[in-house]
């Protein structure tokens, strides 16, 4: 990531006329015409005002798509590939293991101006720490960490990365590196909106998983085996947009500005992403993931209040 139906019957379309959120009593109370209903349907059938070249919104509680764009269509999506490291690591457990962080780890991310966790070399942390370390800044170093660790060695974990979206039915994914990044080729890994969907509905039916992407800061005090760490969620939607459970930013050139998002309000549970919301603007996703979670809900949240920010580095 660069710091840089066919229209139902009419009876349907009433009683989808009745459950949109912002119509005025008034207005259904007129009992509008079969033409002037469907129009209200086709308006109601999809987010408005949502730039992303692909999206998908998916309602966890009912196992059900509501919409989606450009659902199958293969694009990269940036540091979400993290989402995949951190399930391949948590499923292989020993999360209070020590890894000391080894100058290769630091210098992944200065060569490829990637986000970063911060990992100064010769540090011990745990497993369990470098997740979020990985998971809320987006440290590539982190993932490089995991990667070398899991492995053992980049090669056979990607190796297991793949075969782990395999079989999770994910057919138009493949993952080139642990973190997102492009290789040296410049080549990038890919997936689709329906793919990493099915990629989130297994992550987030980790409780350790889900603890991870909710926090919107970690903090590690010094101690006598490392510096002090302070991190900071990319998801600028945690704190901001009501109900909101995690997940992961994304991005690199290619990928553009990418999101995906959970929320959770009176025991409904939605999974949404947006890939390439734009090129240019960082925070274009948010508002893109905000519609979405409005439509979705049926209702209107408050305006996002997001800081104005200059284009990420390799990966966010």
């Amino acid at each position: 990531m660069r710091r840089s139906a066919r229209l139902a019957a009419a009876t349907v379309a009433g009683a989808l006329i009745s459950s949109l959120p912002l119509a005025a009593p008034s207005a259904l109370a007129a009992a509008p015409s079969r033409t002037t209903a469907a129009r209200v349907v086709t308006a109601a059938s999809a987010p408005s005002g949502v730039a992303a070249k692909g999206a998908y919104i998916y309602d966890a509680s009912k196992g059900k798509k509501l919409w989606g764009r450009a659902t199958t269509t293969k694009r990269p999506i940036g540091s979400m590939t993290k989402v995949m490291t951190a399930l391949v690591v948590i499923r292989a457990g020993n999360l209070d293991r020590t890894v000391t962080i080894k100058k290769s780890y630091v210098d992944h991310v200065k060569n490829n101006d990637a986000s970063t966790a911060g990992l100064k070399t010769g540090d011990k942390l745990t497993v369990r720490q470098l997740l979020s370390g990985m998971m809320l800044p987006s440290g590539c170093d982190a993932a490089y960490a995991l990667a070398d660790v899991y492995g053992p060695g980049q090669t056979k974990f990607l190796a297991k990365m793949n075969k782990t979206a395999k079989s999770l039915g994910m057919t138009s994914t493949y993952f080139r590196t642990a973190d997102g990044l492009p290789t040296s080729t410049k080549k990038e890994g890919y997936s689709t909106p329906s793919n990493v969907i099915k990629l989130t509905t297994k992550a987030m039916a980790s409780s350790t998983f889900r603890s991870i992407v909710a926090q919107k800061t970690y903090k590690l005090s010094q101690t006598s085996s490392h510096k002090a760490y302070s991190w900071t969620n990319t998801n600028l939607l945690l704190g901001q947009y009501s109900g909101t459970i995690g997940i992961k930013t994304g991005h690199t050139d290619a990928a553009g500005y990418c999101l995906l998002f959970a929320a959770k309000r009176g025991g409904r549970t939605i999974y949404g992403l947006v890939l390439n919301s734009t090129t240019t603007d960082p925070n274009r996703r948010f508002t893109d993931a905000a519609k979405m979670l409005d439509w979705a809900y049926g209702t209107k949240s408050a305006q996002l209040h997001l800081q104005s920010v200059p284009a990420g580095p390799q990966t966010d």
